[in-house]
């Protein structure tokens, strides 16, 4: 075999065997042929799609460059979530005690921040001594022992794919759903998983704006899923304002405490506590997801949930007295307040504008080597429907530079939509795709 064939296969909308498949993601990763040949590959892919069995053929490859978890030793269906992303979820931190404390193993590799979207490895470095960095010995050995482990990709997890998503971070090529869909699968593989509760995220916050292109990747992760015989659900949900009210991570951390202590903000409660229930329903521990997030309820109300979560921290180096005491941690240096710039009903948020905000803050990263600011965000005191008076407070803002306060009012002024009829309800879960 050699590339030029096979990029021109491709390039000719023709369909790949699977031997072709693994030979040209074996050979970049091995570094048997150059980037502008894997570069060719991809844009091929991203222009002609590939089918369900080429997608699954291309996970696989990516999945075995790398080492694949053994998870057989610890009892139990293991279960974990991936959601594609957005502002202010934080919904990780609150399920995945809640499906620990249930007695579910959840095994979790999550990822940084990307674009205007916060990511579950940073918001859980800003508790002090919290650590992402686990050799997979012990990342086995604390889901042995307290049912829950959240750490990040490491360098024996899915090598090609990192390889990969470098290139096409590079060469336009991010937003293929075959390309995206082999990327998440083989890293979701890789851990060990039996099954996958899947949230594809639509809306002015969300990669994936339009509901029909949300609905068209979470078919290709559940197909896929289904072609290595795991259990899946795929739930499309609301993007179109931030999850919670707080924007930063660990702005983001304080609001999982607080939820997990028995605090209800609705729509965050409402999609973290049916993603936990599919998750529960998934394991056989409910027999329906409302069965399930009944039973995530209860698990809150019983303090579980919390004391779960403080053992996850505990375990991988967290000091949990700032989880317990707020005003332990550090204050940021600069504290403005956003004032409403017109009266009406909040109509709509563009949510990106709001993530852009944030990273202007420091809460983000910018450029590559940006150094992320954890205190640095927004908490928001109103979201579409509220009625709000020119002048009233709807947002505080928090940074270390005062310079960047004037960047994010921008972004702020340019989030907020006014008028004078209450809009309807934003349909929080718009989809089940079984």
């Amino acid at each position: 075999m050699n590339a030029i064939e096979i990029i021109k296969k491709k390039r000719n909308k023709q369909i790949l065997e699977k031997e072709e498949i693994i030979w040209i993601v074996d050979a970049f990763t091995k570094a048997k042929i150059p980037d502008y040949q894997m570069s060719a590959f991809l844009m091929a892919v991203y222009l002609n799609g590939m089918t369900v069995e080429e997608t699954a053929y291309l996970t696989e490859a990516m999945l075995h460059s790398g080492v694949v978890v053994e998870l057989s030793s610890i009892k139990g269906m293991k279960i974990d979530k991936h959601s594609t992303g957005g502002v202010g979820d934080k919904t990780s931190m609150i399920l995945a005690p809640i499906v620990a404390a249930a007695g579910i193993p959840v095994p979790m590799i999550s990822g940084r921040g990307l674009g205007h979207t916060g990511g579950t490895l940073d918001k859980l470095e800003a508790i002090p001594g919290f650590s992402t960095n686990m050799t997979l010995k012990s990342y086995k050995k604390q889901l042995q022992k307290i049912n829950a482990v959240m750490i990040g990709q490491t360098k024996e997890i899915a090598p090609a794919d990192k390889s990969i998503y470098a290139l096409r971070d590079v060469t336009g090529t991010v937003e293929s759903i075959p390309l995206i869909t082999s990327s998440i699968m083989s890293k979701k593989l890789a851990e060990g998983i039996d099954g996958l509760v899947l949230d594809i995220k639509t809306g002015s916050g969300a990669f994936m704006v339009k509901q029909e292109d949300a609905r068209r990747l979470a078919k290709s992760l559940i197909g896929t899923a289904k072609e290595f015989d795991k259990k899946v659900l795929g739930f499309i949900t609301d993007m179109n304002q931030p999850l919670g009210n707080y924007i930063g991570n660990w702005l983001e951390i304080v609001e999982c405490v607080k939820i997990l202590s028995g605090e209800w903000v609705d729509d965050l409660c409402t999609v973290s506590l049916t993603l936990s229930g599919a998750m529960l329903f998934l394991a056989g521990k409910a027999k329906s997801i409302e069965q399930g997030f009944k039973l995530s309820q209860e698990l809150i109300k019983n303090g579980k949930a919390l004391q779960k979560f403080f053992d996850i921290v505990s375990a991988q180096g967290g000091d949990i007295s700032y989880l317990m005491n707020f005003a332990l941690y550090p204050k940021s240096k600069v504290h403005e307040e956003f004032k409403s710039p017109a009266s009406g009903y909040i109509s709509a948020i563009n949510t990106y504008q709001l993530g852009m905000a944030g990273l202007e803050l420091g809460a983000g990263r910018l450029k590559k080597e940006d150094i992320i600011d954890p205190k640095a965000g927004i908490i928001l005191h109103a979201k579409i429907g509220d009625k709000v008076s020119k002048g009233q407070l709807i947002a505080d803002i928090y940074t270390d530079d005062h310079k960047k306060v004037a960047l994010a009012n921008v972004r702020l002024s340019q989030a907020f939509t006014f008028s004078s009829k209450k809009p309807a309800k934003l349909k929080l879960i718009k989809e089940i795709i079984k």
